[in-house]
Parts: structure tokens; C-alpha cells; sequence
């Protein structure tokens, strides 16, 4: 299979040399590496490809998580597609081989994501979030699984993953434009369409977010937004039971090991990540000048008002 590596960059000059040098060595071998450059204020362009890759550069303000994607994976040549985010460091040389995998030895395979591992000097309740939503257990996924896992089910990331080009057009690309959960929306058409995805522990990349509580906010204002746009998810499985639970498993973990500074911390992140999100959810009862300061993307509603 040819390998075509998208990774979308905003000012990416201190994450991405370490990221192309070991996409280079690894024991699978990318056919390209595509860098989609929002105009970025340093040096990240140039050291694109100053390191092999092919840069597409877009203006900023041009920028969909969808839509960007789609426009990469156009003009890429792989039958195969991985994506990765500029800040998602592979933690080895096998990260290529072991996300492709299941795409080779399964044809009913649409898409793999790979397994998050927490950055050194992570907070607690970073790690502690890593670890839950990316367990060492590998999983696959299909409609067969609706009942047990409810929106689970649905779970993917583009931190990193990869996609069987003939499926990913077959249920028609990413869509566009969109402010967030393009990986969500792909792969539940994936598995209303028949086909398998794939959780591939085995497949690590070392990323994790220190957001605070306004940028917490922020993030599920938008997934919100998103699944409200995308309603048709809700009808299959509710989203909110998943956050509780791991409330609850955060809250037992502090508990366990004594851990008392961290539980307001977790309180307060639980009480802005459910009021982003409902509000998300209620966003056209929200006048234009507030959903834009809510919302971590408010290029995205500039757009919006133009359809």
C-alpha cells in the first residue's frame, strides 16, 4: 500500500522537525509527506521542505477541519491515508506499520486511529484522561457493537490515523465545512455503511492538550455546535453518558490515590465542559457576536453565515 502522511500546520517550527525525522525512520516507509500550511508566522514551511515534504500552503482564514483535510487527501497519491496533527510526536519507529495494519490483513477495514500517550510533565487529570480514553487494549468496531458501546462507538481521532482511500471516498470525504468531529462524523458513516474501524493500541503517538478552563469551555462549545449541525449521530446514541462515566472513573482514580488538590480541578473542568457543551448544542439560540467568542473557531461562523 502507498502511504500519503497529511498533517495540517499552524506555526508548527518547534514540533515538526522531531515529527518528519522519525516519520522518516520508520519501518514502514511513507510514499509522501503533504504539509497543509495555514500561513504560519515562522519557519514551519521551510523546514517542511528543507526535511521532504510537500507543502500546500492555504490562507489561514481558509482553514476547515474538514474541508482542509479533503483538500490534501486531492491532491495525495497514497491508497492509503494518515493523518497526524503537528503536535503528535510518533513514540517509535513502527507507528506507520502498526496503524496500517489492520488495513491490510482486513478489507472490511475503513479506518485505524492510533493510541495516545500523555506528555511528560502532563498533569494528573491529563494523564489520567489519556489513559482512560486510550486504553492498551486494542478494539474493533462495528454496528454490531451500538448496544454496548452507544456513541463509543462513534469514538475516532485525527491525532492520528489512517483511512482506506476507496472507503473514504466511497462515504463521501470529510464534511465540509465543519468546526469540529470531522473524525467522529467519517467514521460513524463508516459504520452505517458496513465497514469495520479499528482502534490500534499498538499504534502510539506521545500528544496531550493543558487546556484551561476557558479553552475547555471553548473546545465542547464546539462539539456541541458540531453535533447539533450533524444531529443525525444523537438518533443513534446520546453522547452525555460517556462524559459521565469518565467523571466518575477520573473521580474514583483521585480518590484511590489520595489525590484531594485535584478533585476541585476536576469539578470545575466537568462543570465548563458540560456547560460548553449544551450550549453547543443550543447554539442558534445564540446570537452570531457570542457563538464567535464561545467557540475556539470563530472563522468557522464567518463561514457559516455565508451558507
Amino acid at each position: 500500500m502507498r502511504i500519503s502522511v497529511i498533517i495540517p500546520t499552524l506555526n508548527a517550527e518547534r514540533e515538526l522537525p522531531a515529527l518528519l525525522d522519525r516519520l522518516h525512520h520508520q519501518t514502514v516507509k511513507a510514499y509522501e509527506i503533504l504539509v497543509v500550511d495555514s500561513e504560519s508566522d515562522d519557519r514551519t514551511a521551510a523546514i517542511a521542505r528543507e526535511k521532504g515534504a510537500k507543502v500546500l500552503p492555504i490562507k489561514r482564514e481558509a482553514f476547515d477541519h474538514g474541508g482542509t483535510r479533503n483538500m490534501a487527501a486531492s491532491q495525495a497519491a497514497g491508497d492509503v491515508l494518515v493523518f497526524l496533527t503537528q503536535d503528535a510526536l510518533p513514540e517509535d519507529e513502527r507507528l506507520l506499520e502498526a496503524l496500517t495494519q489492520p488495513l491490510a490483513e482486513h478489507p472490511e477495514v475503513a479506518a485505524v486511529c492510533g493510541r495516545q500517550v500523555a506528555r511528560s510533565g502532563a498533569s494528573a487529570l491529563e494523564r489520567m484522561t489519556v489513559e482512560l480514553n486510550y486504553p492498551p487494549e486494542p478494539l474493533y468496531k462495528s454496528l454490531k457493537d451500538l448496544k454496548r458501546l452507544g456513541i463509543k462507538l462513534f469514538y475516532f481521532t485525527n491525532v492520528c490515523s489512517a483511512y482506506r482511500r476507496e472507503a473514504f471516498e466511497a462515504v463521501g470525504r470529510f464534511p465540509e465545512p465543519i468546526i469540529s468531529n470531522e473524525d467522529m462524523i467519517i467514521t460513524a458513516k463508516f459504520i452505517l455503511a458496513g465497514y469495520t474501524v479499528v482502534y490500534q493500541s499498538q499504534a502510539r503517538v506521545i500528544h496531550s492538550h493543558r487546556y484551561n478552563l476557558r479553552q475547555q469551555f471553548r473546545r465542547n462549545f464546539d462539539i456541541g455546535a458540531s453535533l447539533r449541525i450533524h444531529s443525525w449521530i444523537l438518533k443513534h446514541a446520546k453522547a452525555e453518558g460517556q462524559g459521565v462515566k469518565l467523571v466518575k472513573n477520573q473521580m474514583s482514580q483521585l480518590l484511590r490515590n489520595g489525590d484531594w488538590l485535584s478533585i476541585p480541578r476536576l469539578v470545575s473542568e466537568a462543570a465548563v465542559k458540560y456547560l460548553g457543551y449544551r450550549l453547543g448544542l443550543s447554539f442558534p439560540a445564540i446570537p452570531m457576536f457570542l457563538r464567535k467568542k464561545m467557540s475556539m473557531h470563530a472563522f468557522f461562523w464567518r463561514r457559516w453565515q455565508q451558507l
